[in-house]
């Protein structure tokens, strides 16, 4: 057996036709000299013709066939609908926040994300900074000559949670996230959370409480009801919006004296996400937070395959509709048996209306239950 190396075009065409007078030999000499011409073959056409690395947009569309994802399930990763169309389309490169979230939260390769065109530089800290300093000036959260560095310097020093914060981060956190701003946040919770004069207590049966807590959905002064509620198990609750450079709907942490802390920003202002988050954050508060992971934060639009995030998700999904009450509500059911679920499990109608949307990916129906709006009126009344 002689195979010469390829160095011309004739010696290509050669290559081919002895390696097809050789396809379905089954002696094995004649199949040894058919492999070595393949990949000699395979060498050149290499060298003559290579193939081209995938453009991030390609390597982006491929992820979404696999996973079946639409443009609205990168909003969490990439920005605003607009922002999703235009990297698409082309018209726009990933930054470098947004090549880390979809590196992180759906697999892609980075080098496939970062292709051969230039990049816009990545938004750095000091800007997103700058506007998180702004809003805790606003709301009254950092001393008057304090800067962000100071504040979050005296945070650390008086609240383990915080000094705990970058070990302690699930995979529910947003990759784009600034973690200055987010530190910032949650510090900000604990100084609101340091003025309320409360114990630390044992909540003896979670899932009983849980569901209490679910049922005040359905009284008409519900948010007058739900803080001593919370108070009452040894739980407090802090309102505070999100801060530019984090993208959080809630957390569950620890105050310095061990009492659980959960906290809402109401990003989505709805009543069946304020309700899921609640409940989700109470799972976490009864079942996750320890010495060793004081706190848990989550942007529910990102995808997890934690252990404690997934438990979290079930527990609230149950002690807001019980299997049995939901059980036979499929994408089928009428408008009048959704209901009847949210009856029978004694919770507002919102909360079945935003279930069966999450479940079926079905974001038009339902759309006038939800209970848009009707969130931070209850806490902030206009």
């Amino acid at each position: 057996m002689t195979v010469r190396p390829i160095r011309t075009e004739e010696d290509y065409q050669s290559a081919l036709k002895r390696a097809a007078a050789l396809f379905g030999h089954k002696s094995p000499k004649d199949r040894d000299e058919l492999e070595v011409l393949q990949a000699v073959i395979e060498r050149w056409e290499r060298s003559r013709h290579p193939i081209e690395a995938p453009t991030p947009v390609q390597a982006i569309k491929f992820r979404m066939t696999q996973e079946g994802l639409s443009q609205r399930d990168l909003i969490p990763y990439l920005g605003s609908k607009s922002r999703v169309s235009e990297i698409l389309n082309g018209q726009r490169q990933p930054t470098v926040d947004q090549i880390r979230a979809l590196h992180q939260h759906l697999g892609i390769p980075v080098t496939s994300l970062i292709g051969s065109s230039k990049h816009e530089p990545a938004a750095g800290p000091s800007s997103t900074s700058i506007a998180a300093e702004g809003k805790l000036r606003r709301l009254g959260v950092m001393k008057t000559k304090e800067n962000l560095a100071g504040f979050l310097s005296r945070s650390r020093a008086s609240t383990p949670a915080i000094a705990m914060l970058r070990k302690t981060r699930t995979e529910r956190t947003n990759a784009k996230t600034d973690m200055a701003a987010l530190e910032a946040w949650c510090a900000a919770v604990l100084v609101r959370a340091g003025k309320i004069n409360i114990k630390k207590t044992k909540i003896g049966d979670p899932e009983k409480a849980a569901r209490q807590l679910a049922q005040l959905s359905l009284l008409a002064d519900w948010q007058d009801q739900l803080v001593p509620a919370l108070h009452r198990m040894g739980i407090i609750l802090v309102i505070l919006e999100h801060l530019p450079g984090t993208f959080l709907d809630g957390a569950a942490m620890c105050r310095g004296d061990g009492v659980p802390v959960i906290a809402l920003t109401l990003r989505h202002d709805r009543l069946d996400n304020f309700w899921f988050t609640l409940l989700h954050e109470f799972a976490h508060v009864v079942r996750h937070l320890s010495p060793d992971r004081q706190v848990i934060l989550d942007d529910l639009d990102v995808a997890s395959s934690e252990t404690i995030e997934a438990e979290a998700d079930l527990f609230a999904r149950n002690a807001l509709i019980p299997p049995a009450v939901w059980k036979g509500i499929n994408q089928n059911s009428s408008t009048e048996e959704v209901l009847d679920a949210a009856q029978r499990a004694g919770v507002h109608p919102a909360i079945a209306a935003g279930r069966w949307r999450f479940q079926h990916s079905d974001y038009r129906r339902f759309s006038k239950l939800i209970g848009r709006g009707e969130v931070k009126t209850a806490f902030v009344p206009a």
